[in-house]
């Protein structure tokens, strides 16, 4: 592996921040200075400032967020984030991102590799979300949304949408912009009030309070690689 990604896995930084630490010369990979692009096998000698490190487990966690919580390891201003809602070791990461005021489902993970690929357009990884909106959107709106919205970062990819009620939608959509969903319903006319994401990657909620989590089965790890498998 990468690395950036063995340091993601050790603990120390996120993979963004451990370039940092590979460009300030902090990481040795076999008494040498790494570099961005070193890649690292079984057996070689990896060390931080002097001192050795070992990879941690993999771990995979679904975590129910609940609304006015961060997703970020750290907030400068001191709000609550997701990783203070799940335990401290081993240490992960959301993969992606969730308003403050969204709720509902978020992956968290220190498998770099299968992150990256979750987040990736080119592997349409589902998100399913409900959305509680001005007003009563008609089924031509419903259309709109389906064929793909014009935003100002250009054109979505075609959704799926239905109503629930008379203020509330369903979309699912695969791709990550950030507030897509918000501004897609924003630009036919139904502003958002209250959104959450009730299945990523074909993982439910099922079972969870909001602020509670769980860890994936082997069978729903092995069923995210395969969906993001090289096409």
């Amino acid at each position: 592996m990468r690395l950036n990604a063995y340091l993601a896995r050790a603990g120390v930084a996120s993979r963004r921040g451990a370039d940092e630490l590979i460009k300030a010369g902090r990481v040795l990979v076999n008494g040498a200075p790494g570099q961005l692009n070193t890649f690292v096998e079984a057996g070689d000698t990896i060390e931080l400032d002097g001192k050795p490190l070992a990879p941690q487990r993999l771990a995979y966690l679904l975590l129910h967020k609940p609304p006015g919580v961060v997703t970020t390891a750290r907030d400068p201003h001191g709000r609550p984030t997701v990783v203070e809602l799940v335990p401290r070791e081993p240490r992960v990461v959301p993969v992606g991102r969730l308003d403050a005021d969204t709720t509902g489902a978020l992956l968290l993970t220190n498998d770099g590799e299968l992150a990256h690929r979750l987040a990736h357009p080119r592997y349409e990884v589902e998100k399913l979300y409900e959305a509680e909106v001005v007003g009563t959107p008609e089924d031509e709106v419903l259309q709109r949304l389906e064929q793909g919205v014009e935003l100002d970062d250009g054109p979505t990819a075609p959704a799926r949408a239905r109503r629930l009620a008379p203020h509330r939608v369903e979309l699912a959509i695969h791709e990550g912009r950030k507030h897509q969903v918000k501004r897609m319903l924003e630009a036919v006319g139904h502003p958002v009030r209250r959104l959450h994401r009730s299945r990523y990657a074909g993982l439910d909620l099922d079972g969870l309070d909001p602020g509670s989590w769980r860890e994936l089965t082997q069978a729903e790890v092995e069923t995210l690689r395969a969906a993001t498998r090289t096409r």
